[in-house]
């Protein structure tokens, strides 16, 4: 899938600012478990799972994107995330439920701070790539054009996009962005950290 080259058309943006724009919806709220503030919107990392079956995880935020007639379209938020926990992660996700998903995340995979792109239909996942990476402050874009969806991040004192990964869509009615923190540590508290979330059209 080639990169997008026309003119691009900001559809949406929140930069979380002390409140949620209209039109986001939770998935099993845990209202202690989230808030927005003057620096963003923070969701505390707990535990619980969207990978595969469990489908458990709090505070799942969603909100509904436009269907793709013409051209492509691209959801990107920007996260802050210090994981301790093996698999904890903070994910852009290209969600249509609970089992049929393509994530884009900032994990903790056997003690190193990563990027993982992986994809889920019918709770069955597949990973397509995990990057190493030494940041903890991350942009995260996922562009989809047709059925095919790809993943690029870069750190915040990056001005280049890496190309994570490309895979198709699974999809199932219609799509949604998704904002998801999981894995999280049982003991202690901790949060994640989202601002700038956009949604573009190309």
């Amino acid at each position: 899938m080639a990169c997008p080259k026309s003119r691009a058309e900001e559809l949406f943006r929140d930069d979380f600012t002390n409140r949620l724009a209209a039109g986001w919806s939770w998935v099993r709220e845990d209202k202690s478990g989230w808030r927005v503030t003057e620096r963003g919107l923070e969701i505390r990392s707990q535990p619980g799972n969207m990978w595969g079956a469990s489908n458990n995880a709090s505070n799942v935020l969603a909100r509904p994107l436009p269907l793709i007639t013409n051209g492509s379209l691209e959801i990107s938020v920007a996260v802050e995330n210090r994981p301790t926990a093996q698999y904890e992660q903070a994910d852009l996700v290209w969600y249509y439920d609970d089992s049929h998903m393509v994530k884009l995340g900032h994990e903790l995979v056997d003690g190193k701070l990563c990027i993982v792109m992986g994809r889920e239909e019918k709770d069955k996942t597949s990973t397509m790539a995990i990057l190493p990476l030494d940041a903890f402050k991350v942009r995260l874009r996922l562009m989809a054009k047709g059925n095919r969806v790809r993943g690029e991040y870069r750190p915040f004192d990056s001005e280049k996009w890496v190309s994570v990964g490309e895979c198709d869509l699974p999809v199932k009615g219609e799509p949604k962005a998704s904002l998801q923190v999981y894995q999280g540590p049982k003991t202690g508290e901790r949060w994640v950290q989202f601002t700038e979330f956009r949604v573009i059209s190309h």
